[in-house]
């Protein structure tokens, strides 16, 4: 444990991780920065770009985050031209995703910075570590926690 970390931070998982989440969301952000882009949106943009227009509910599927929270972070890419959404062809009443050119452009200009900042974390942590630690949380995020009753 490092003497920046108190005692009581130590015997939560959710603390540790939101802690190290923390540490490692600044560092890309600061190696992302000259994209203008956030690793949140970087990430954003790569998913719709893998997805092949996906739907609005398969992004926030896979990235674990609710309908309102997603329609948040894409705002600002929507504004700034990098992504457009649109009415299914077949259920108009489902919302699809797409970049736009300028999106795509944007994305190849943010994955090269994207690199720098994966080698650089596995340089500093090891390769094998950064494989085992995504393998971890990506077991983590497919557990299904059911919250506990209310204490009474």
């Amino acid at each position: 444990m490092s003497q920046t970390t108190l005692p009581g931070l130590a015997l939560c998982n959710n603390a540790m991780l939101r802690r190290a989440t923390r540490k490692l969301g600044q560092f890309y952000d600061d190696v992302l920065a000259p994209s203008g882009l956030k690793a949140t949106q970087q990430g954003l943009l790569y998913q719709i770009h893998v997805g092949n227009e996906p739907t609005m509910g398969a992004i926030a599927a896979a990235l674990v985050m609710d309908l309102s929270a997603l329609g948040h972070t894409l705002k600002p890419l929507i504004r700034d031209g990098y992504v457009e959404t649109f009415a299914d062809p077949a259920d108009r009443r489902i919302r699809r995703v797409r970049l736009t050119p300028q999106g795509r452009t944007k994305l190849e200009e943010a994955l090269k910075l994207w690199q720098v900042a994966q080698q650089r974390f596995e340089e500093m942590f090891g390769k094998e570590q950064a494989a085992s630690l995504r393998a971890a949380l990506d077991e983590i995020a497919a557990l299904d926690f059911d919250a506990p009753p209310a204490a009474t």
